[in-house]
């Protein structure tokens, strides 16, 4: 297969060697990789994004790793804008780029267009947020298909999240979610992309989260953490949500054990990688599903 035209999309579960990946990719067809992980680009997060050490790079050029600071947000516009200047300068080079991560948001933003939905109310989000938590997810939903039809068979009736913010925009906008999407273009044509899955079994993935969980702790998750609470990040900036904080402050705060730490950090890795296929399973139709033992075979064909 020719992939030297194109721009090479890889993601997969956390824990799915997707860096690895992305390498052995690059060296076939001169490529360069550039970030696509909404974690791995906070510089004091090094470890428990499992951001790539630079010694693992190969001489192969990477890029938007590690270079923002935790004390601000990061959105995914912000990403979108600094990932197709990347792509631009990459194919100047003759190179070609590679894409990689986990935030399933960055390529839908990449490959659909990034929604320029005006800014709500933080009041009506708090006010839409406590209705849904009222009258209950199955409630809200029935509510939102009065208030805005179209969501019917595009939203599921479980998605709280995707639910919540279908509301806010119809009710705000006097628009649908849908029509924003409809509106809504990328900078690059579907046929520029190669886009694959790294597709593990759920049994052989929290295998893999595991022994990562322990690797992360005996590489300086903890010394991590104590750096980053001396910063003392204001609650409502996104490196909060890093998978580990949370539960290595309870272990400094004696709280947990190291064991009981550990087995919470898995625990809601395996959570999160949960999440992450069932993302793909709705939005990333169109991309080639990889299993691991066919990666051998897949590289020796580009």
């Amino acid at each position: 297969m020719d992939l030297k035209s194109k721009i090479i999309l890889i993601s997969g579960p956390t824990a799915s060697g997707k860096s690895g990946f992305a390498i052995k990719v690059a060296k076939r067809v001169n490529g360069e990789i550039i970030n696509a992980d909404s974690m791995q680009v906070y510089k004091q997060l090094k470890i428990l994004s499992a951001r790539p050490d630079p010694k693992q790079y190969q001489k192969i050029k990477h890029h938007l790793y590690g270079f923002h600071d935790v004390t601000k947000n990061f959105s995914t516009g912000d990403w979108l804008k600094l990932a197709i200047k990347k792509i631009k300068e990459v194919q100047k080079r003759k190179k070609i780029p590679i894409l990689v991560g986990g935030t399933g948001l960055y390529f839908k933003a990449l490959t659909d267009g990034l929604v320029k939905i005006p800014t709500i109310s933080l009041k009506l989000r708090h006010q839409i947020r406590n209705l849904q938590i009222k009258l209950g997810q199955k409630k809200f939903y029935e509510k939102l298909l009065k208030l805005d039809p179209s969501s019917k068979g595009k939203i599921n009736s479980t998605d709280t999240q995707r639910s919540i913010r279908a509301y806010e925009v119809k009710k705000f906008t006097k628009k649908s979610l849908h029509e924003w999407f409809k509106n809504t273009k990328s900078n690059f044509l579907v046929g520029d992309f190669f886009k694959v899955y790294i597709d593990y079994s759920r049994k052989e993935l929290i295998e893999r989260i595991n022994l990562r969980t322990g690797e992360m702790i005996d590489n300086g998750a903890i010394k991590e953490v104590k750096s980053f609470l001396k910063l003392r990040v204001r609650k409502d900036k996104s490196a909060n949500k890093a998978i580990g904080v949370n539960e290595i402050r309870e272990y400094l705060n004696k709280q947990n054990n190291l064991n009981d730490t550990k087995e919470k950090i898995a625990i809601k890795t395996r959570q999160y990688a949960k999440r992450q296929s069932t993302w793909a399973r709705g939005n990333m139709t169109s991309w080639m599903k990889l299993k691991p033992q066919e990666i051998n075979k897949f590289l020796k064909k580009i």
